[in-house]
């Protein structure tokens, strides 16, 4: 603190401040004390650049000398009384000099303004040594407030990262049972299959180290997915998008919308029959809403239920907003949070 770059601009204020008040208060008048207002000023002045720079030599030398301990209290009081015997010693040379030399003061015309003044450097001394250490225990609160911070970030980047290693393997099972129904049911699009399910890997490995992905870009390769997989189910299954262009520049998780779909289906009865109807669309309140009709199998064979706590917990450690899941007898509704980051 002693070393601040406005400590002079701080030691001209508190002066003309004290020499103000001194002033106001008559304490030349009360005291009968005969000075000139800038020699007055002066000398209240120099007291106080005196104090302040012996305080910052003498906290230089403690810094050097006491290292490790130059902030226990006991190092901290010594600072004090060696900051008040300098402010004491300059005080009296400053007095002397003003006073007999400047003014031809005897000692008994001297001794009451030493006295005042005396007060005045003890009391700007406890002043500083106040201030300085305000402003260390402060600095220690912020700095150990952005520690505090910095850990609970990479701790949350480092869920983040567990979470997202769960996202490949499960991508990569569910679409391989995907690609064996068509290969067994011997179709004509297992090819095509093969194709868009490679640029949708492609996808997913370029933008797994990503938090957040535009929404252009995740329908832009949401949408063959969906295609092969109506193809698949054929009357089965239909899946509406219905999200204006104007929403493409908001940002959600990679991979989110993908994976709702492949929850429903998994989860639920896909049947000529009955029919799975799964409808995407945008909210006016800047969220992707992905619905489908509830008609739940009684057992869903190798379910882990990683992809909906997937996009939860990854939803949690980027931003501020939930996952919000509404169902009742006859719908199951998913609402992710589109981002704005500016």
């Amino acid at each position: 603190m002693f070393n601040h770059k406005y400590r002079y601009f701080f030691i001209l204020l508190l002066s003309v401040g004290t020499f103000a008040g001194t002033v106001l208060c008559q304490v030349y008048h009360y005291f009968d004390i005969e000075i000139q207002w800038y020699y007055a000023l002066a000398t209240i002045t120099a007291i106080t650049l005196g104090t302040w720079e012996s305080n910052r030599l003498l906290d230089l030398f403690i810094k050097k000398r006491f290292s490790k301990a130059r902030h226990r209290p006991s190092t901290m009081a010594l600072f004090f009384m060696g900051g008040n015997f300098l402010a004491t010693a300059i005080t009296v040379i400053v007095v002397w000099f003003v006073g007999m030399i400047l003014h031809r003061y005897s000692i008994s015309e001297s001794l009451i303004p030493l006295k005042l003044n005396l007060i005045y450097a003890w009391l700007a001394n406890l002043l500083f040594h106040l201030m300085k250490t305000v402003y260390y225990y402060f600095s220690e609160y912020r700095n150990k407030l952005l520690e505090a911070e910095e850990l609970k970030r990479m701790s949350a980047q480092a869920e983040l990262q567990l979470i997202k290693s769960q996202l490949n393997p499960h991508f990569l099972f569910n679409n391989l049972n995907v690609l064996s129904t068509l290969v067994l049911q011997n179709n004509a699009e297992a090819n095509r299959f093969i194709e868009e399910f490679s640029r949708l890997y492609r996808y997913i490995l370029q933008n797994q180290h990503k938090e957040l992905v535009e929404l252009e870009t995740e329908l832009h390769y949401i949408n063959p997915y969906v295609f092969l997989l109506e193809k698949r189910f054929a009357d089965g299954l239909k899946i509406n998008v219905n999200i204006p262009p104007g929403y493409g520049r908001f940002l959600i998780i990679p991979a989110a919308i993908q994976m709702l779909i492949e929850n429903a289906i998994k989860h639920n009865v896909v049947s000529r029959s009955k029919p799975l109807f799964i409808d995407i669309h945008a909210n006016g309140n800047n969220t992707i809403v992905v619905s489908n009709n509830l008609q739940a199998k009684q057992y869903v064979e190798g379910s882990t239920g990683i992809g909906l706590q997937n996009i939860m917990k990854r939803y949690q450690a980027v931003s501020n907003r939930e996952v919000i899941i509404d169902t009742d007898e006859r719908q199951f509704k998913v609402i992710l949070p589109l981002i704005n980051v500016n």
